[in-house]
């Protein structure tokens, strides 16, 4: 279950990286939760072709966050964000905080 959420928040960033076809398996296995044989019959492939693009899609994905650390980066930023926030009063800064924080999103 993990390994999905995980996944999930991968496609947040780096969907627009992989190809049509990839981003429509990966939509339906990780989005939609379903099977590689509903997937397979939707798109009138097989269900190791569906099975081979939803492994590749998530090896590439892992591979983008491996170099470019852009989830990573964001999470820490997030949580600089909120330890900001509670650490100050100033009602200017703690706006100026949560535009940040709603960039992130």
């Amino acid at each position: 279950m993990e390994d999905k959420v995980r996944i999930n928040a991968l496609l947040d960033w780096y969907m627009p990286l992989l190809t049509e076809r990839q981003k429509k398996i990966a939509g339906y296995y990780f989005r939609e939760d379903l099977s590689y044989q509903e997937i397979a019959e939707l798109e009138g492939i097989s269900r190791t072709a569906v099975y081979d693009t939803v492994s590749h899609c998530r090896e590439q994905m892992n591979h983008y966050e491996e170099v470019l650390h852009c989830m990573e980066r964001s999470s820490a930023r997030k949580k600089l964000y909120q330890q900001i926030l509670d650490c100050t009063d100033n009602k200017e800064i703690k706006d100026l905080i949560v535009r940040c924080k709603n960039t992130e999103e």
